[in-house]
């Protein structure tokens, strides 16, 4: 008891101190998205879509990633096209590696043009009745 003296009484003090300066204990009011650009650092993006957003960026990056896969694929199959010699089985294998690097060529410019065309219209929230998220 003797040792919980000294807590109480230095309790006591602070407490009639805090009241006495009239210090407030109320929070003020924070909201989320007050968080939120407080956590986020400088130069990143805001928002999911248009054309600076998160998801935008993302499905962007991927798609390029896609394209370049594609590309070093053509590239590929032409250098096995070239070291064939002749031999018709690897000429059809080579053949087949073009022919399906540039159909994924293709597709990724169309997921290209479809996801940024999406992507424009829920950003700003009008074609097709979508809201701005």
């Amino acid at each position: 008891m003797k040792k919980l003296l000294p807590i109480f009484i230095l309790s006591a003090l602070l407490l009639t101190v805090f009241i006495s300066f009239g210090i407030s204990t109320q929070v003020s009011a924070v909201t989320i998205m007050d968080g939120v650009n407080a956590a986020r650092g400088n130069d990143v993006p805001g928002g999911l879509f248009g054309s600076t957003g998160i998801i935008t960026t993302i499905v962007n990056t991927l798609l390029f990633i896609a394209g370049g896969l594609s590309v070093i694929m053509i590239i590929f199959g032409g250098l096995r096209y070239v070291t064939s010699a002749g031999n018709s089985s690897s000429v059809t294998a080579a053949k087949n590696t073009i022919l399906y690097a540039i159909v994924g060529l293709i597709i990724a410019f169309l997921a290209f043009a479809a996801v940024n065309f999406v992507l424009g219209a829920v950003a700003s929230g009008g074609e097709f009745g979508a809201t701005n998220l």
